[in-house]
């Protein structure tokens, strides 16, 4: 590749102007084309945006000057739609998760291997100056050598918010599809490999209502645990422990605490860029107060938002290296949240197939507003 990279939109809902926002300020990638199932739709979205051409997902597929395609499709399409755009002779970024089953996901990395193509796959969230700071720090040795993790996210749920919110309670979503992925992808990049799972699951109730927008009142059925409690133990030896809920009245989000043998150190929320790096050293002595010293470490990086990873990997396609928010690793945090709800199903622990090679830290001179192709 030379020049900037040809982006098309294959899917333009809710989530996809946050993504047309910031890789328009990247000069590497250029959005050539918007298309959705809903023409209007499209072309909505390329007005809004500045966008010159819209269509359906076919004419982004067809198109000559797009290189790499943004899938921003429901979960249960993901992996048809990213097969297409590989057979296509596109490269495909893909919103997590990267799939639904192991078989068709499987099978989508290894036609892109085939074909020479990339597979890219949020979150990138764990790319951000947020996470990268905290896995630096531990890299340092700062809090000594890491030994388990305690994540936590529960709200009341996306019905709150969500004016279509029945899908986000169906097979292949619920909090460990919908939000799981931040915080098993942030937890892979700072400790490697998960071997086993073993994990809980329940349902408030077996319906929920629909509380904003035009359908409020409607009722759908809730398909999958609304709340799950998982245990994850890492090939390197750490474990964790992480609470997922949509119903919870107390909300607590973006909890991600990260314990070694010299401290203990806070996150900042994974389904952010950035945020708060701090951690504690333990006592050397009985104190007369249990309140400790939080010790602050200053963000490293330029922070933007979702379009990291595909800048990322449209600069390591042109570099011919590995880029980091990967096909294997998206693969790879599908095996553990499947795997989570097996256990869930078996009532014990599941061994997790899967593994992944160590994903690199982010160099700290990567600028996303330079133009390097």
């Amino acid at each position: 590749m030379t020049g900037p990279v040809g982006i098309g939109f294959i899917g333009v809902g809710m989530i996809s102007d946050t993504y047309l926002e910031n890789l328009a300020s990247f000069p590497d990638v250029k959005i050539v084309i918007l298309g959705d199932i809903d023409l209007d739709r499209a072309k909505s979205q390329a007005e809004k945006h500045g966008i010159a051409e819209h269509g359906s997902g076919d004419d982004v597929l067809a198109h000559p000057d797009v290189d790499i395609i943004v899938n921003l499709t429901l979960p249960a399409t993901h992996a048809q739609i990213s097969s297409q755009a590989i057979a296509a002779g596109k490269h495909v970024w893909v919103e997590k998760p990267i799939g639904l089953d192991r078989e068709s996901t499987k099978a989508l990395l290894e036609q892109a291997d085939a074909a020479g193509l990339r597979v890219g796959v949020a979150p990138d969230t764990v790319l951000g100056p947020g996470v990268q700071t905290a896995k630096r720090a531990i890299d340092r040795g700062i809090i000594g050598t890491p030994l388990f993790a305690s994540t936590t996210m529960q709200y009341q749920g996306p019905d709150i918010f969500h004016p279509n919110p029945a899908f986000l309670f169906a097979q292949g979503a619920g909090p460990m599809f919908d939000i799981g992925p931040y915080y098993v992808t942030a937890l892979v990049n700072l400790f490697g490999s998960v071997s086993r799972v073993g994990a809980l699951g329940l349902k408030a109730r077996e319906e929920r209502s629909v509380l904003v927008g035009p359908n409020a009142g409607e009722t759908f059925p809730v398909e999958v645990p609304s709340t799950m409690q998982v245990l994850m133990a890492f090939e390197a030896g750490q474990q964790s422990q992480s609470l997922l809920s949509f119903d919870s009245a107390y909300a607590r989000q973006g909890i991600v605490e990260i314990t070694g043998t010299e401290g203990t150190l806070v996150l900042p929320d994974p389904n952010m860029f950035e945020g708060r790096v701090a951690y504690v050293k333990p006592f050397t002595e009985m104190p007369e107060s249990f309140e400790q010293e939080w010790i602050e470490i200053e963000q490293e990086g330029v922070v933007v938002g979702r379009g990291l990873g595909l800048l990322e990997m449209a600069r390591a396609i042109a570099g011919e290296r590995e880029h980091r928010a990967n096909g294997k690793v998206g693969y790879h945090v599908l095996d553990i949240m499947l795997s989570a709800e097996e256990s869930v199903a078996a009532g014990q622990f599941v061994d997790v197939q899967s593994r992944v090679a160590p994903v690199p830290t982010m160099p700290l001179d990567f600028d996303p507003f330079a133009s390097t192709l």
